[in-house]
C-alpha cells in the first residue's frame, strides 16, 4: 500500500503555488504600470465599475495562462 502523502507531490504543487503567484503579481504590476490610471485609485474612489469588471477578467485570464504554463 502506498504512503498516504507523498511529500515530493506536496512540495511540488507549494513550489508551483509560489511560482504561479509571483508569476501573477508582477504581471498585475506590469499591467497597472502600463496603463495610465492607478486601478485601485479607480476602482476604490472613482468607483468605476467597467475597470473593476475588465481588471477580473484579465485576472481570471492571467491566471489560466500561468496555470497552463506551470502545468505543461
Amino acid at each position: 500500500m502506498e504512503n498516504a502523502f507523498n511529500f515530493h507531490q506536496i512540495l511540488s504543487a507549494f513550489i508551483y503555488t509560489i511560482f504561479g503567484s509571483i508569476a501573477f503579481a508582477v504581471a498585475f504590476k506590469v499591467l497597472n504600470w502600463l496603463t495610465p490610471n492607478d486601478f485601485w485609485h479607480e476602482i476604490l474612489e472613482e468607483h468605476n465599475q467597467a475597470l473593476a469588471i475588465v481588471i477580473g477578467a484579465v485576472s481570471i485570464g492571467l491566471s489560466i495562462i500561468i496555470a497552463s504554463a506551470i502545468k505543461g
